[in-house]
């Protein structure tokens, strides 16, 4: 399934949701319809388990790296450094580009990215925050707000301006921000 993935991911940001058919997905991985449709019984499915792997790629940390619950400004400067590769990445731009266009008329593709995208981005932070608090290195508070918070701290004007294909900062204005928004947080929740 790993073919169906990578083409549909391909399809789905070359031609947007509503264009790009299963069939068309199904031929060019040399795979027919009804195996798409066992792994994935509608289109939304399939559009949303391409979102849900660009996410686990952006995320994955290694097996050897883990996000140290006792030391939050080192594991957030980690999430943060990833969730700022994931949305400075062209094809992450691209695809955001046609779903903002698409908003009004693609409903199910916008609420799959939504769910697979933003808020799995969310709880996986959330849960990091959960286990900081409970280990005493993070102030107790509303962690999926916080977690919210934290991620939003990134999407400010030089998103906006890569959005809207004006230029993306150069990795030092990244690593800037990068580090300004870990004391932030850390102001407002940190222990120490």
């Amino acid at each position: 399934m790993r073919r169906v993935l990578e083409v549909a991911e391909q399809l789905f940001l070359e031609q947007g949701f509503e264009r790009t058919s299963v069939e068309a997905i199904a031929k060019a991985s040399g795979v027919s319809k009804m195996t798409i449709y066992s792994y994935f019984p509608t289109k939304k499915a399939l559009f949303e388990a391409t979102i849900g792997k660009r996410i686990d790629a952006a995320f994955d940390f290694g097996s050897d790296v883990s996000l140290p619950c006792g030391e939050p400004r080192k594991a957030l400067t980690l999430v943060g450094r990833h969730f700022l590769a994931l949305i400075r990445a062209e094809d992450v731009i691209r695809k955001q580009r046609v779903l903002f266009a698409e908003a009004g008329v693609q409903p199910d593709a916008c609420g799959a990215f939504f769910h697979q995208g933003p808020l799995n981005i969310v709880a996986r932070v959330r849960d990091f925050l959960d286990g900081a608090v409970a280990a005493g290195s993070l102030q107790a508070h509303d962690t999926e707000t916080g977690a919210d918070q934290f991620l939003s701290l990134f999407l400010g004007a030089a998103h906006i301006k890569a959005m809207l294909g004006l230029g993306k900062p150069t990795p030092e204005e990244d690593e800037h921000l990068l580090e300004r928004n870990v004391d932030m947080f850390m102001r407002a929740y940190g222990r120490d």
